[in-house]
């Protein structure tokens, strides 16, 4: 089949791969009708690199439909069209019983001390081929893939794999009171749908960014923009009577602009051999906290962070000082898909309140991809979300 591959970095290359085959009892095998370009694909493509092999398969955002299933997998058929989550959970360890499906006991990556298993996503989630191809192998399939009806576009619901579900616990966590207001920092696929869901909720949504288009496409649904600079805390305490937002979600992650001396950790790691990378990334601060300390300085005393923006430095350093001074409460993690599938499911309905068709900047053949990732690494077009069709 063809498939997306890491090739080094910046380098993704579109080719033959070798077909996915059935392997245990629970997997099922799915023909992708659409897959997406997530944001955090872009740290494969700048920045983790020493985790990736030459030749793995990319990509966690899938939509297609079952063409195969083991013996054990009761719930599902051939023809079925199904959403499938970023991560492989079993639905019946004590963690998914908890609702933490990213934390779940039968999958968790143990040699390298991680959680749940994830599709395409190096080898500290289990090195399990992606998405971004023409067929994907989907283990535990009893419990994770989710079915939808047929009819709508796979716009509609592909979102379900990652972009919602991640948005929507970016909300819960933030713990914003009814009538309060919440500043999202970087309007990203991510960021950009916690938006639209907060504003569904009826809370004050202020959105702070650098690229013109995100900030114009956020104005258009009714956010209030703020472009990011030195002065941005200033801009939102402004807007906020003086005392800062309810609560933050942070929804930029490893790779924020500033924090100069993590970017060029980042940029020395980049020249180091594997071995020495990983281990240098795992005991480094090498994230870019730009957005991390926004957040802290925003929010108001007493109030709520909410990180849902990826990061992947072992000795980061945090404000404490300031975090305990503030009373501030941070929340963050992996979004756990099926804990919040089913109360998401009814608003892709044909009203299409959080205007998912309309969603995807780019629709791209899947022999484009290589090109697709440069362009939304570059933030060129107006890309806010990429979708490849095989």
């Amino acid at each position: 089949m063809k498939a997306l591959t890491w090739q080094g970095k910046r380098t993704i290359e579109y080719g033959d791969v070798a077909d996915p085959k059935l392997e245990q009892p629970t997997d099922a095998i799915v023909r992708v009708t659409s897959s997406g370009i997530c944001g955090s694909d872009l740290h494969l493509y700048e920045v983790l690199g020493p985790f990736l092999d030459a030749g793995d398969v990319l990509g966690h955002e899938v939509i297609g439909i079952v063409e195969e299933t083991g013996p054990e997998v009761p719930g599902l058929k051939a023809g079925d069209r199904v959403v499938i989550p970023f991560q492989i959970a079993c639905g019946s360890c004590y963690m998914c019983g908890q609702g933490l499906q990213t934390q779940c006991e039968t999958t968790q990556v143990r040699e390298q001390g991680m959680g749940a298993a994830l599709f395409g996503y190096t080898k500290l989630y289990g090195q399990v081929p992606g998405g971004q191809a023409e067929y994907l192998r989907v283990p535990q399939a009893q419990y994770g893939p989710i079915k939808v009806p047929e009819g709508p576009p796979d716009d509609r619901f592909v979102y379900l794999s990652d972009v919602l579900p991640t948005a929507w616990q970016a909300v819960e966590y933030a713990g914003i009171p009814d009538g309060g207001t919440v500043a999202v920092l970087g309007l990203g696929p991510i960021g950009d749908m916690a938006c639209r869901i907060a504003l569904h909720r009826g809370h004050r949504v202020i959105g702070v960014d650098l690229v013109p288009e995100r900030l114009a496409r956020a104005r258009a649904y009714g956010v209030e923009t703020l472009e990011y600079g030195d002065d941005v805390a200033d801009a939102i305490r402004t807007l906020t009577d003086g005392r800062g937002p309810d609560s933050v979600i942070e929804a930029v992650g490893m790779e924020a602009h500033g924090s100069p001396t993590a970017r060029i950790a980042q940029q020395v790691s980049g020249y180091l051999p594997d071995a020495i990378q990983r281990a240098f990334m795992q005991k480094a601060g090498v994230d870019r906290l730009a957005a991390l300390l926004l957040a802290v300085d925003a929010v108001r005393r007493g109030g709520t962070i909410s990180i849902i923006g990826v990061y992947g430095g072992a000795a980061d350093p945090l404000p404490m000082l300031t975090i305990f001074d503030k009373q501030l409460q941070l929340r963050m993690g992996q979004a756990n898909v099926r804990r919040w599938s089913d109360q998401i499911l009814p608003l892709l309905t044909d009203e299409d309140p959080l205007k998912v068709d309309s969603f995807a900047t780019h629709h791209v053949p899947l022999a484009d991809g290589p090109a697709a990732y440069r362009m939304f690494q570059q933030k060129h077009d107006g890309a806010v979300k990429v979708l490849l069709t095989p």
